[in-house]
């Protein structure tokens, strides 16, 4: 394999060309092996200092060289030991590919192909804020885990590396005689925004409040009963974690905003650490819209999401933020979302059948629900579990006082399992699961008759090898518009293409959009395409 010598990060590179990343970056990640250091050297200083005491007294004094030289030792250790790692850690974008190089001692050589990215985020640590740096990572296909991370990169040169590899996904080259030129980021149209004041009070009103005061109420009634006032004490614990799961959750949501792009769904969100996600169109495995009992007075939903490689290796608190497309939000807020998921719903009364699927009951909207004989296996939400289909999705509902809708793409549905149990068996339903990537949405529909279970079970397999045969590509722009050269279409009708129809020009608007000269509403649930 061709290694040149490697040059800095520039979003003007050559095509082909190996760059490194930031000399800060290992400095940046290694910081809290510096701090330890400082530490140890300092620890005796700095407990003298707070006690009062001289601080080169003749004990100290005798062991203050080699405690110096040790700390010398260690740090010259650790800096050579980042410059190392900067000085083999490069990376490339070429034939297809985007490559990354690491290790000095254990090489490792990691490439991800362009047309089986999922997402990109842009990653701003607080520490990497300061110094204007940003992470890169990539998510593709059956990776098992973040198959890219670059750190640290300039954020400019960051924004330029995503919008250069996302127009390489799609298929999009500016022009045929120079695609070695970069990309130019595209443009963004602003859908949706969060405000902190809703946040705080969706946090207030979340399931984990609900337990807290219910454990609080019993620990006062025990008390109460026995006289024994130590049962306070196992609120300490409870209270500590709520307050850091509420921390987390805040810290990740605030300031959440949705735009859309040629490039796909744009999320941006974060308090100290700040994220950008892109969700290239058609990437979404599954969603999930949820409410909450206690939201239900206010309107208030959650939206969350499959997406290949996320969820697997994440920690709790970084897979969750990074699965949640809404992390509350209106119903207006809901369909624009799924306006963008989804933008041909397949059905011409998009706002019946998803607003059936948010709150409906028995069959509106077109749903199948639990037949009446087995009322009894679930009698709140036999009313409210059931399904239906559209030319391009099924749609699963869920829940009488946890009320969720699951949105499946036909094309995203892996393999199917029919589960039944005895006494399932006995009232004559059974249980149809439905196989996407691993995440928080589970589509399972619960109960449904035998014979609507297994009608669905023959009929969606049709549907999914249907929707797989017509996509011929993994590069979704040429999914978009399969008659079209990508490389002959200019950013700027892919920019209008991919903006809300209410804020299209009319002749970038579809044919039966521009005759009625009437956009259709995101607001009223997925555009009709």
């Amino acid at each position: 394999m061709p290694d040149p010598s490697p040059g800095t990060a520039s979003g003007t590179a050559a095509d082909g060309e190996w760059l490194r990343v930031h000399p800060a970056s290992p400095f940046v990640r290694g910081w809290v092996a510096l701090a330890a250091i400082g530490f140890f050297v300092g620890r005796d200083v700095f407990e003298r200092a707070l006690q009062g005491r001289p601080i080169l007294e003749d004990e100290f004094a005798g062991r203050a060289p080699f405690l110096l030289a040790g700390g010398a030792v260690m740090l010259l250790i650790a800096v050579l030991g980042f410059i190392l790692t900067w000085y083999f850690t490069k990376y490339q974008v070429s034939g297809g590919y985007v490559r990354v190089n690491t290790g000095f001692i254990f090489r490792q050589q990691r490439q991800a192909r362009l047309d089986r990215v999922q997402a990109i985020d842009i990653v701003q640590p607080l520490l990497a804020r300061i110094f204007g740096l940003a992470e890169l990572k990539f998510e593709v296909a059956d990776a098992g885990e973040s198959a890219v991370r670059l750190a640290y990169l300039k954020m400019d040169d960051a924004r330029q590396l995503r919008a250069t590899i996302l127009a390489r996904a799609a298929g999009v080259t500016l022009d045929p005689s120079r695609p070695e030129e970069p990309a130019p980021e595209a443009p963004e149209f602003p859908v949706l925004s969060v405000p902190p004041s809703r946040l705080v009070g969706s946090l207030l009103l979340s399931e984990q409040s609900v337990f807290v005061v219910l454990g609080a109420a019993a620990s006062v009634f025990l008390t109460a009963v026995t006289g024994n006032a130590a049962f306070y004490f196992y609120l300490i614990p409870a209270a500590l974690g709520l307050a850091a799961s509420y921390w987390g959750l805040f810290n990740k949501g605030y300031n959440f905003t949705a735009a859309i792009s040629p490039d796909g769904i744009r999320l941006r969100y974060g308090l100290l650490d700040t994220q950008a996600q892109t969700l290239p169109p058609g990437r979404i495995q599954a969603l999930k819209v949820s409410q909450p009992p206690l939201w239900r007075a206010l309107g208030w939903y959650r939206i969350q999401v499959n997406v290949a490689g996320y969820g697997i290796i994440e920690s709790a608190g970084e897979g969750s933020g990074r699965t949640t497309l809404l992390p509350v939000g209106r119903l207006d807020d809901v369909m624009s979302i799924l306006a963008l998921v989804l933008p041909d719903p397949g059905t011409p009364q998009p706002a019946v059948v998803f607003g059936a699927g948010l709150h409906g009951l028995d069959s509106d909207g077109g749903f199948v629900t639990t037949p009446r004989s087995a009322r009894l296996l679930a009698p709140l939400g036999w009313r409210r579990n059931g399904f239906t289909a559209t030319d391009t999705a099924l749609l699963i509902r869920s829940g009488r006082w946890w009320r969720e809708l699951v949105v499946v793409p036909h094309q995203r549905t892996q393999s199917m399992a029919l589960h039944q149990g005895p006494l399932a068996r006995r009232f004559g339903v059974a249980d149809l699961l439905l196989h996407t990537t691993v995440g928080p949405v589970t589509p399972r529909l619960r109960q449904a008759g035998v014979g609507e279970a297994m009608a669905l079970f023959d009929e969606q397999s049709a549907r999914a090898r249907l929707a797989r045969k017509r996509q011929t590509t993994e590069q979704w722009l040429r999914q978009v518009a399969p008659g079209v050269e990508p490389a002959t279409q200019p950013a700027e009708t892919r920019a209008a293409e991919t903006r809300p129809a209410e804020t299209r020009p009319a002749e970038t608007r579809p044919a039966e959009t521009r005759s009625a000269e009437t956009p259709v509403p995101t607001q009223e649930g997925p555009q009709h395409g």
